[in-house]
């Protein structure tokens, strides 16, 4: 018999913390607020022209979902791949590929919802340095 209470938890994400890449997250659901074993979930926001230093995520799977803008995200290992993410569509990252996320805006914060498959997903961001980047 499980000793574990387990129950449904609201989260206002209010509170807003800078990323090791870089861009402010505000917190949703994680290990740290309320106790989730196998998930993170939270918004980030890119301001207009911001950008993420480059970056993995050592073994998780990351899903977002674009709310509003429009991102430009280069992959692989000299950060030579690109693809655009508009409002309304998902972007999958698979774990260990190098990455960044640039706000195509000058003028408009672009934001997404984050899904990781890990609870304390920023303990496991490793700072990637692209040859010629």
């Amino acid at each position: 018999m499980s000793t574990t209470e387990y129950k449904v938890q609201a989260v206002c994400p209010d509170q807003e913390v800078t990323t090791l890449q870089r861009l402010p997250y505000f917190l949703g659901i994680s290990g740290q607020t309320v106790g989730a074993t196998g998930l993170s979930m939270h918004l980030v926001v890119i301001p207009p022209g911001a950008k993420a230093d480059p970056h993995i995520h050592v073994d998780y799977e990351t899903g977002i979902y674009v709310l509003e803008g429009k991102v430009l995200t280069r992959w692989g290992p000299n950060l030579e791949n690109e693809v655009i993410s508009t409002s309304g569509e998902f972007l999958f990252i698979p774990p260990d590929v190098p990455h960044d996320a640039t706000n195509l805006s000058q003028t408009e914060p672009a934001r997404a919802i984050v899904a990781r498959n890990d609870p304390a997903e920023q303990d496991k961001v490793v700072p990637y340095n692209a040859e010629g980047k």
